[in-house]
């Protein structure tokens, strides 16, 4: 399978290694997704009601979670001593409240939920509330169920020509307008980013202009006779409804929410319905849950027992249906993510579109191979060097086509390649959510650019594309200027999806897989040097399965080539040798810089450092990279 930049955190097996991992689900979940998790090769544990003291002491040897609204996964559960092995949540339905998603970024955990899965449900329930509040069915009920007849008590209101506020016109606010208006009711929208054509089609009116819709919020509050709110719980929605808003209300008014507990203040709500602000409420969420009924000043269960409320325990997406879609979503999602794959809809990583993921996996796996080669080859023992630089990725033929979010997983690549050799955890524990992150701890930055052009050597190859990558070290450098320090290594993916380098610094032209170990020798470019190395390879029992030979791009010496590459020129009579200090030169080197050469080998066998320092001594032999893809 090819390396992916979507990969498992420290102390996980990887990708190549194993094709079976341990998932634990510490909640209920639709048999239809128990189903599809244990036709796969993974070990699933399926532990409901799990107390947080029981998931804590499971989730250490566990490489992914399935929770729903109750398990909290806190920075305490994410952090390595408890979790390991951890390398993606999957959220068993729309928010993500419950998870510390930042924590989990930090971590590289992949996050996902379904956003999609309950639309339907949430919205039908909540014009059950609507429609529940609207005719006192709560009230009515419980009193025939003790043998109450108060049905002149129980008045309602009809809700065809009454006005509807919504707030948050995301799909399920969406979905509950256009139900709204199919029973015969105006539908009033507040939200700053909804888009004025799209409801306009669904028969909302949009009220309020500004990005923090206070003033839309007053204005929208005064005429209502049902208000929902479908936001998720942040900072700036947090008790947005609170005393002075519900004041503004009509007393007949009534209230609804299938969101998010907090959104309404709910000791505020309270308070309005016991002095007759509005009339009644329909409330499926609350600020903790379970709602503890034992707790006599618990606001929460005050306003569930109000006679004024029609209260549910959160079944906005308790419908067969909505459970068995957002259990599919989700653990269709896990799934493709252990098997290297991109998920649908991850929190915490850029929405890339399955086909369009597929298209760049062989450009993550040569991107993730140069940027290891550029560390073995130009960093080598000081990996410390990696600090301050500047990369440059640029995309040439078809892969220029790609819209800049969508490359995201080739930067990742690019990360953990650079730190795949030198890192403790051999690069593990980068991947497509915290590679951002680490780069920039590590002080590495990354620019992309996009040429379009028909030079790439798989221009017109349809799915192919050349990519090359430049570094350069920041300009206060001590050592030398950023043109000075510049190094650059080309590849390409032929229309087979086979990937290949072109160009190493200032050589080009030896066109080589990387794979497997090479061996990367510079020298003078004299009759007799491949013979020689040949030779010592050969005496240590080592198998050359290739061999390239690349010359210096462009006819001048020092500065030629396609990318006016300038290097560092030592001086007479010495030679940088693979640990960075200098040794006495047994001939006196050239002037002309077109004399040099790079020698590509590609080994079978045990290759020491011995092996490496009998390479360095043969007579024309001016540096050697050991290099392990």
């Amino acid at each position: 399978m090819a390396s992916s930049a979507v990969t498992p955190p420290p102390s996980s097996p990887t990708l190549a290694s194993t094709s079976s991992f341990k998932i634990l689900i510490p909640e209920p979940l639709s048999e239809e997704g128990l189903t599809l998790l244990r036709s796969s090769s993974h070990e699933v544990t399926y532990h409901p009601k799990s107390t947080p003291e029981t998931l804590a002491s499971l989730l250490p040897s566990y490489h992914a979670l399935i929770i729903r609204s109750e398990t909290k996964v806190t920075s305490a559960i994410l952090s390595p001593d408890v979790s390991p092995n951890l390398r993606v949540i999957a959220r068993a339905g729309v928010g993500v409240d419950n998870i510390d998603v930042e924590a989990a970024t930090k971590r590289g955990i992949i996050v996902v939920n379904s956003p999609h899965g309950n639309i339907s449900a949430a919205a039908e329930h909540t014009i059950a509330l609507l429609l529940a509040t609207a005719r006192n069915i709560g009230r009515a009920d419980t009193g025939m169920k003790q043998g109450r007849w108060e049905r002149s008590k129980l008045v309602g209101v009809e809700v065809g020509g009454k006005t509807l506020g919504i707030v948050g016109l995301g799909k399920v606010g969406m979905k509950v307008a256009k139900m709204a208006t199919g029973l015969g009711m105006k539908v009033l929208g507040l939200d700053p980013y909804a888009s004025p054509e799209i409801a306009r089609s669904a028969g909302v009116k949009l009220v309020g202009g500004g990005k923090d819709g206070k003033g839309g919020l007053e204005e929208l509050l005064k005429v209502v006779d049902f208000l929902t709110v479908h936001t998720p719980l942040l900072a700036s929605t947090a008790d947005m409804v609170g005393e002075k808003e519900l004041k503004l209300m009509k007393d007949t008014a009534r209230v609804l929410n299938v969101a998010r507990g907090g959104v309404y203040n709910e000791a505020a709500l309270l308070k309005a319905l016991e002095e007759g602000w509005i009339a009644g409420a329909g409330i499926d969420v609350y600020t903790q849950e379970p709602v503890k009924f034992d707790v006599e000043q618990s606001t929460a269960a005050r306003l569930a027992r109000h006679p004024k409320v029609v209260a549910t325990p959160h079944l906005g997406a308790s419908m067969v249906e909505a459970q068995e879609n957002v259990s599919m979503d989700v653990c269709t999602q896990l799934l493709e993510i252990l098997k290297g794959g991109m998920p649908t809809a991850a929190v915490n990583a850029p929405l890339i579109l399955p086909e369009e993921y597929r298209r760049l996996q062989p450009f993550v796996k040569l991107i993730e191979r140069m940027g290891s080669l550029y560390t073995q080859h130009f960093v080598r023992t000081k990996p410390n060097r990696l600090g301050g630089q500047r990369f440059e990725l640029t995309y040439h033929g078809a892969l220029a086509s790609v819209p800049p979010p969508s490359t995201r997983p080739l930067t990742a690549a690019l990360i953990k390649g650079l730190l795949s050799s030198i890192s403790s955890h051999a690069g593990r524990d980068v991947n497509i959510v915290n590679a951002s992150l680490i780069a920039r701890e590590r002080g590495i930055a990354i620019d992309e650019k996009f040429v379009r052009d028909d030079n790439s050597p798989t221009s017109g190859s349809g799915e192919g594309g050349q990519v090359t990558l430049r570094s350069y070290l920041s300009s206060n450098s001590k050592t030398g200027s950023e043109e000075e320090q510049e190094r650059i290594i080309e590849g390409h993916v032929t229309s087979g999806s086979d990937i290949f380098i072109s160009k190493l610094d200032r050589f080009a032209g030896a066109n080589f897989q990387p794979e497997g170990t090479l061996l990367v020798l510079r020298n003078y470019d004299r009759p007799g040097k491949i013979g020689g190395v040949g030779m010592v390879v050969g005496k240590h029992g080592i198998n050359i399965r290739f061999m390239q030979v690349a010359g210096l791009s462009g006819s001048g010496g020092a500065g030629a080539g396609a990318g006016g590459t300038k290097r560092r020129v030592r001086p007479v009579g010495t030679v940088e040798t693979r640990g960075g200090e200098e040794t006495e030169e047994i001939e006196e080197e050239s002037k002309e810089d077109s004399r040099e050469a790079l020698m590509i080998l590609g080994v079978e066998g045990d290759v020491t450092e011995e092996v490496v320092r009998e390479l360095e001594g043969q007579e024309g032999i001016l540096d050697v990279s050991l290099v392990r893809l």
